[in-house]
């Protein structure tokens, strides 16, 4: 199954978070906070660095990156020209401790996967109104919440719990407060990452361990994607993102092999939202 991978982009500082852009470019984060711009061919521009430590990345209808930056404690804003501003820090009560991954909704509010301390139980999920207000969305599920997205009509949050093994999947209610969640996925044995949503239901989700991608079908059934028991393709695959104009290719962080690497999933990828902040 490994065949299928080829290298996107190599010699990247420890990449974990990955996302496609609407000027379809990929972009990814570095281990000293570097934000990464890569086109489809593979050529890589550094656009900015936060000099912090970039894991989930997203962005906005004008270009602007949102990254999760574990060092600074927040979520930086990084404009198409790499200026950088701090665009949330959580809030006066809970301020973010390891913001992880972010995904936006159609309205424009940016959900904040804040893993806490491993082990702590002590994750939270944040949500930043589109004028940049910061609230504690839920308390939920604290076994540190990791990569998630938007379901793909927009009415629920799907949200890897890493510590716990699973994905969950969180309703929006009408009012934008959290409702009430369910089991997507059991994945007990793996510390599930990173996950991206294809068109027919189908959840890819990356593992930081072991070195796999799982695939979930609609009706509930898991198979292993792809595995690397050795390490050398998929090392530590993170985060994943559907990207090309098509959304027909699915790209993996691999955060150990200091790469990208891509392959043919067989399926197209649900959109991300690209909402005007201004």
């Amino acid at each position: 199954m490994l065949e299928r991978f080829t290298e996107l982009a190599g010699g990247l500082d420890h990449p974990e978070g990955v996302a496609f852009g609407p000027d379809e470019l990929v972009y990814a984060g570095g281990e000293a906070g570097q934000l990464y711009a890569i086109s489809l061919d593979g050529q890589v521009e550094q656009r900015a660095t936060t000099g912090g430590f970039l894991y989930g990345v997203t962005l906005d209808g004008d270009g602007n990156v949102y990254a999760c930056d574990f060092v600074n404690a927040n979520v930086a804003r990084i404009s198409p020209d790499g200026a950088v501003t701090a665009y949330s820090s959580g809030t006066d009560e809970r301020p973010m401790r390891a913001p992880n991954f972010a995904a936006f909704d159609d309205e424009g509010n940016l959900y904040v996967t804040d893993s806490g301390d491993w082990g702590a139980d002590d994750g939270v999920v944040f949500r930043v109104s589109p004028s940049g207000e910061t609230a504690t969305w839920t308390h939920a599920h604290p076994s540190f919440p990791n990569g998630c997205c938007l379901s793909a009509d927009g009415d629920s949050l799907l949200l890897v719990e890493s510590r716990a093994r699973r994905v969950v999947r969180i309703r929006i209610e009408d009012d934008g407060s959290a409702g009430r969640s369910e089991l997507v996925v059991d994945l007990a044995g793996a510390q599930p990452d990173g996950i991206a949503l294809a068109s027919d239901g189908t959840l890819f989700v990356g593992c930081y361990r072991p070195d796999r991608i799982f695939r979930v079908v609609p009706d509930g059934g898991i198979e292993v994607w792809a595995d690397d028991p050795d390490g050398v393709v998929l090392n530590q695959p993170a985060n994943i993102a559907f990207v090309g104009p098509k959304l027909d290719r699915l790209v993996a962080s691999s955060l150990g092999g200091w790469s990208l690497m891509v392959a043919d999933p067989g399926v197209t990828g649900v959109p991300l939202r690209y909402p005007k902040l201004r």
